[in-house]
């Protein structure tokens, strides 16, 4: 077991120190581009300005022949665009696939000072977090990367599923993790072939009535998963993101998984299409009536203790936390998004 001591020390000589906070960053959406397609390549500039993170994708959904074509069209995207306060993030393949030493290596050595954060699929154990720790702070000493790049997690597996506490601490790089539900549903032999989102056969039944007749509700899938991650990243002081939702012809069942994870504590979620990126920002941005009674309460506790009515609502200091989320993500959110900060009164 590493001490203490030496968790936060960089893993080689001349790499950068790892961070002791994540930065405040705001991350609703984490748009996926494809990069080896150079039309939606060019959309690169015209999206820093609508989403909070910019995601060149290397893994699923890039033919196996095109894959080194996605590196390289992330490196170019990388050093043509100024990403300002957006994120500029990339999935690479998973560690056991004959690109990813490739994706890795090249990332680093051409984009490594632009580069936030690397996405790693499937990951099962602390371990796989460990070798990427190690590699990254070999490359970013050689390349002379001045500030850590950051690896966030995507639960793709039964295992990796069942180890999500020992991720979340394995390494001060650790950005955050994301539910990736289509892998995952294969691993656990999941009777669906949804991307996300509900299943019309995965329901209970109310009692029956007088006639017979019996109310159906549909429950969600993800909502154990999700709960899990959420608790291993908060208690790491990481963050915690729904992934894709496939079905982008049904926008009101998109909306409604994403406000599951947000309520949840998710931080954002992926958007693989433009119409969900509206979506992502609506739903991850809090409601103003709920920022409105946040501010009412902590204008009324300034100092968080003791307890006061509010609209006939007994309030105290756990409400006050409560309402400090919110009028802190308000605020977070105001600073990128000047129309939505009118609506908070910001």
């Amino acid at each position: 077991m590493k001490l203490p001591r030496n968790f936060f020390k960089p893993l080689a000589i001349g790499a950068p120190a790892p961070l002791r906070e994540l930065p405040v960053k705001l991350e609703r959406m984490i748009h996926f581009v494809p990069p080896h397609i150079e039309k939606l390549r060019a959309k690169v500039p015209e999206l820093v300005a609508q989403v909070d993170v910019v995601l060149g994708n290397l893994e699923d959904a890039i033919p196996a022949d095109a894959k080194a074509a996605a590196r390289a069209g992330f490196i170019a995207m990388a050093k043509a665009n100024d990403f300002g306060a957006t994120g500029l993030w990339t999935r690479i393949n998973c560690l056991n696939s004959p690109w990813v030493l490739d994706d890795i290596t090249h990332s680093v050595a051409e984009v490594g000072d632009k580069l936030d954060v690397m996405m790693l699929p499937k990951v099962e154990g602390p371990w796989d977090i460990h070798y990427l720790d190690q590699l990254l702070a070999q490359l970013e000493a050689r390349h002379g990367v001045k500030k850590p790049i950051l690896i966030h997690a995507i639960l793709e597996t039964a295992e990796g599923v069942d180890n999500v506490a020992e991720i979340a601490t394995a390494s001060p790089r650790m950005h955050g993790m994301s539910l990736g539900p289509a892998d995952l549903a294969a691993s656990r032999a999941m009777k669906t072939t949804r991307v996300g989102g509900g299943h019309p056969d995965y329901a209970v039944l109310a009692d029956a009535k007088g006639d017979g007749a019996r109310d159906r509700f549909q429950q969600d899938l993800w909502h154990y998963t999700i709960a899990k991650m959420v608790d291993a990243c908060a208690s790491a002081g990481i963050k915690s993101f729904y992934g894709p939702f496939g079905d982008f012809s049904d926008a009101a069942a998109c909306e409604a998984q994403f406000r599951n994870a947000f309520l949840l504590g998710c931080a954002g979620a992926w958007t693989l299409h433009p119409s969900q990126i509206g979506i992502a920002k609506k739903v991850f941005s809090p409601d103003p009536a709920e920022v409105a009674f946040a501010k009412k309460i902590i204008d009324a506790m300034p100092d968080g203790t003791g307890a006061v009515m509010i609209d006939g609502k007994m309030q105290d200091d756990a409400t006050w936390k409560q309402a400090k989320v919110l009028v802190d993500l308000a605020r977070l959110v105001a600073t990128k998004d000047p129309a939505i900060a009118g609506t908070y009164g910001m």
